[in-house]
């Protein structure tokens, strides 16, 4: 059984969407997932329309079990929300937890141990934690074999991404754990300079810790939380959907093996390696969206042909292509123009600065395309006019009207 906390003190970063989302695909890729709500605000039951005066015992009542006369076990509380998906949700009460246990020895490993006698329920166990720092995060992250950091694509977040490991930092020296982390790119919207900015940071500074899968802004994924449903049950051929599934498939294909788990650092180790603090990268960041900006209105002035752009555009009869890869050594493309072949059309790196654009003629109609980045295949990142292909991923559209 492995266990991921799903962890930010920065509310607002799509945390419950994660844990929600993620847990439902684990589950339609057919491991047995069980969610675990340890917020108090229980956003879990209602994204996933579990009728809250129907929830008549909670995961507050198999913490606490060991400590009252009420008795309770987690098989008493979980709700089946799918195949292969229960729900443990959380209540109100959970709040009082911490009080309650405030001079009891052991208090931080209440729920490592109702895990442990759950050890072979379950394939994954994926914790929602609250968005602070206390007695529940802590039982969290003590009972977690490794972390999972959502990171909006704001300045904000990286603020947030430097508190929290400040947080893994106070619970290794504290309990002598190693934890396992990755950070999560979400709400990431394309179309966005600043988003693009903030990824492209997380990058350089987090690269060996994060996801290659990023979740796309997406409404889909809004929409089915209102509609209390994980994204596989409201919307299937979503973008939402696609982003999850491929987390899931990302996630389950990094068990942790001996071999791998001699090989992690400790978090003092991550934090040494991640030279910049926070504030520094926030400070880094704006200066650098102010000197592209300047740069970008000094080439406008001279001339306006050379607008700095990101996608894909008509002029006349000639298709402009560009995207940011700061760190790919050979970008193609290839599509319906060149019968897929990307070795025939490769883009150029303008200047040395990662991004990567092509001029090319094309007569009016539709194309489909994709680029090929250091021979990864990839929908175009800047281009939101895609669909379906037969590989269950998408190919970009590119419409060439007639001059």
């Amino acid at each position: 059984m492995r266990c991921v906390a799903v962890i930010n003190q920065k509310g607002g970063c799509g945390k419950t969407t994660v844990a929600t989302n993620l847990s439902a695909c684990l589950a339609a890729q057919g491991h047995r997932t069980l969610l675990i709500d340890m917020d108090p605000q229980s956003h879990c039951a209602v994204g996933l329309a579990v009728p809250e005066e129907q929830i008549e015992r909670n995961i507050y009542d198999v913490l606490i079990s060991p400590r009252s006369d009420q008795k309770a076990q987690l098989k008493q509380v979980v709700w089946q929300i799918a195949q292969n998906f229960d729900l443990a949700p959380s209540g109100i009460e959970l709040a009082a937890l911490e009080p309650q246990l405030a001079n009891e020895p052991g208090r931080e490993d209440c729920l490592k141990h109702v895990l442990t006698e759950q050890a072979h329920a379950y394939d994954f166990v994926i914790i929602d934690c609250p968005p602070s720092v206390g007695l529940l995060t802590f039982n969290a992250l003590r009972a977690a074999d490794e972390v999972i950091i959502p990171v909006e694509t704001g300045y904000f977040a990286l603020h947030g991404l430097g508190r929290q490991l400040e947080t893994l930092r106070v619970l290794q020296q504290q309990c002598q754990q190693q934890i396992r982390f990755r950070v999560l790119a979400t709400m990431y919207d394309v179309r966005t300079k600043l988003a693009r900015e903030v990824l492209s940071e997380l990058k350089k500074n987090h690269l060996a810790y994060m996801f290659q899968t990023i979740v796309n802004f997406n409404t889909k994924l809004k929409e089915a939380s209102s509609f209390g449903q994980a994204i596989s049950e409201y919307d299937p051929a979503s973008r939402g959907m696609k982003d999850f599934m491929n987390l899931a498939q990302e996630l389950a294909g990094t068990q942790a093996t001996v071999a791998a788990a001699a090989q992690v650092q400790t978090v003092d180790a991550q934090l040494r390696a991640i030279s910049k603090t926070a504030d520094e990268l926030l400070t880094e960041s704006r200066q650098m969206v102010g000197q592209r900006s300047r740069r970008e209105q000094e080439e406008n002035t001279k001339d306006a042909s050379q607008e700095v752009f990101y996608g894909v555009r008509q002029d006349n009869d000639i298709v402009d292509s560009a995207a940011i890869y700061p760190k790919a050594q050979r970008v193609c493309v290839a599509g319906d123009f060149n019968n897929w072949q990307p070795d025939e059309t490769n883009l150029v790196n303008d200047n040395g600065n990662g991004r990567w654009s092509l001029r090319i003629p094309l007569a009016a109609g539709r194309y489909r395309y994709r680029y090929v980045v250091d021979g990864r295949w990839m929908q175009d990142p800047h281009n939101n006019n895609s669909e379906h292909n037969e590989f269950g991923e998408y190919n970009s559209i590119l419409e060439v009207q007639t001059v």
